[in-house]
């Protein structure tokens, strides 16, 4: 698929450019929207409106190969801001590991897995909610420093930064279980 030539198509009307574009990635739209708003019913309903966004908005896009990228600050924005609505924080109810990379997991006892993601979250509890994004952002979704600043709108170094410390944070709160 070239993404140029389809987002070109896209900006001079082209629906079925653009849904070919969205349809390409729905699953990481979904994910993604799923990690900032934790439940199945309003992650679809931040990707239609996010659809009905980048319809309106896609002759502003500067750079046809940062489609993916542009598409999915749309949407971390458009969470956030529904999340601000219902002024709520909610983690992710549906991470499995190793889902971005298509691997199946390295846990086959849905009982062992359900006791990890309840790990997982609890220790997402100890960190503020810039940490938490930033992690989720880089861990779950694979997102690169660079794109994880433009869809937070922080310095890559704050990013880093954020990373660094809620991993620590976490490190510090398991404690020395895991050298023994």
């Amino acid at each position: 698929m070239n993404v140029k030539r389809l987002v070109g198509k896209a900006k001079k009307g082209n629906k079925e450019a653009l849904l070919q574009l969205i349809i390409a990635q729905k699953d990481d739209y979904y994910r993604l929207a799923l990690t900032y708003l934790g439940n199945a019913h309003d992650a679809m309903d931040a990707m239609e409106d996010m659809i009905v966004k980048l319809y309106e908005k896609i002759d502003q896009l500067q750079k046809e190969d940062a489609f993916y990228s542009w598409s999915k600050t749309i949407l971390v924005n458009h969470c956030k801001a529904l999340l601000k609505k219902k002024k709520k924080l909610v983690l992710i109810d549906d991470w499995k590991m190793n889902e971005n990379e298509g691997e199946p997991s390295t846990i086959d006892d849905p009982y062992e897995q359900t006791i990890h993601q309840l790990e997982l979250q609890e220790l997402l509890l100890y960190l503020n909610a810039h940490q938490r994004e930033a992690i989720q952002l880089k861990y779950f979704h694979d997102f690169d420093y660079e794109t994880i600043a433009r869809i937070t709108g922080v310095p890559i170094g704050t990013v880093k930064s954020r990373v660094s410390q809620g991993l620590k944070k976490m490190r510090d709160h398991i404690g020395g279980g895991l050298d023994e």
